[in-house]
């Protein structure tokens, strides 16, 4: 059974295209949010295996919503992502409980499965 991604990002074109790129890597696009508090939602809604998650996001940002699915009993594999290299967060990023991070411009199904494993 494929595994399941939510996308998280406020850029519309963004999730448009990723969601492109997961489902042509034989992922399963389960939903989208635009910000945190709907990311939160739709986790708690549609059980994804995997949320790729902005770190940048309107309300609640990328690093809260991973604070707070990782106390949850059936908590999905975290995925952050951002325009933004990893080194631009310092200790924020080895601070917060993920998979792993993936800058935007370097994001492709391979990377993601690396960190979260193959589509199956």
């Amino acid at each position: 059974m494929a595994l399941t991604f939510l996308i998280v990002d406020d850029q519309v074109e963004f999730r448009r295209v990723i969601g492109v790129v997961l489902t042509v890597a034989g992922f399963r696009v389960a939903g989208e949010a635009a910000d945190g508090e709907q990311a939160l939602a739709a986790v708690a809604r549609l059980h994804p295996d995997v949320v790729l998650l902005d770190v940048q996001l309107p309300g609640i940002d990328g690093f809260e919503v991973a604070r707070r699915l990782a106390g949850a009993a059936d908590a999905p594999q975290v995925v952050l992502t951002s325009t933004r290299d990893a080194s631009d967060y310092g200790a924020r990023l080895t601070n917060v409980p993920v998979s792993g991070f993936i800058a935007k411009h370097e994001l492709s199904a391979r990377a993601l499965s690396a960190l979260v494993g193959s589509p199956s």
